[in-house]
């Protein structure tokens, strides 16, 4: 494993409500020194679900994407508020979201989001035993509950308002898991 490069310099750039950015001064093992910059994170993380009902089916989203400019599906997710451990943040966000909560909660991977320009990553959990609880969020808008058969998810990825890259992993991380427990059943 190469040697990691030595940090020169670290500094502000610039910073908005939502973004701070940092320029890094580094040295690399061969000597090349190089400036980057990247989005420093704030907050305490940031959590993904998928949701499978008692159909077998992922609920999705159909939200506004501001960087898109239109509609897309993907997954209930959002900010981990101070204060509120991973899980706890995941059952408020699906209860905002979609209007569900989940009796079991089950960590499928860390995610990192752009490892060249952000430090930041989001935490995916599949959600199992969905019941009925409701919390209003901070959407603009009243958001599209969208079931999906998790059987069906290749037919899912391929749709043209099917883009985001974290929620496209996720849904195939929670395939695999249902795969797994399915083959400890069968064994």
């Amino acid at each position: 494993m190469p040697q990691k490069p030595q940090i020169l310099d670290r500094h502000i750039v610039t910073q908005s409500r939502l973004f701070t950015v940092e320029a890094m001064n580094l040295r690399f093992s061969n000597g090349v020194e190089r400036q980057y910059e990247r989005l420093v994170p704030g907050g305490s993380g940031a959590v993904m679900m998928v949701p499978i009902n008692e159909k077998g089916e992922v609920l999705l989203i159909r939200e506004y994407g501001a960087g898109l400019e239109d509609y897309n599906l993907t997954l209930p997710k959002g900010a981990v508020d101070l204060g509120e451990s991973l899980e706890q943040a995941a059952n408020r966000e699906l209860q905002e979201e979609i209007q569900f909560a989940a009796k079991e909660l089950h960590f499928l991977k860390h995610l990192s989001l752009s490892p060249s320009y952000m430090k930041s990553g989001i935490d995916v959990f599949i959600a199992l035993d969905l019941y009925e609880a409701a919390l209003s969020g901070d959407e603009p808008e009243p958001l599209e509950v969208v079931p999906w058969p998790l059987n069906d998810i290749d037919a899912l990825v391929q749709r043209a308002d099917m883009t985001e890259g974290r929620a496209i992993a996720a849904l195939y991380l929670a395939k695999n898991w249902f795969q797994t427990q399915q083959n400890n059943i069968d064994k």
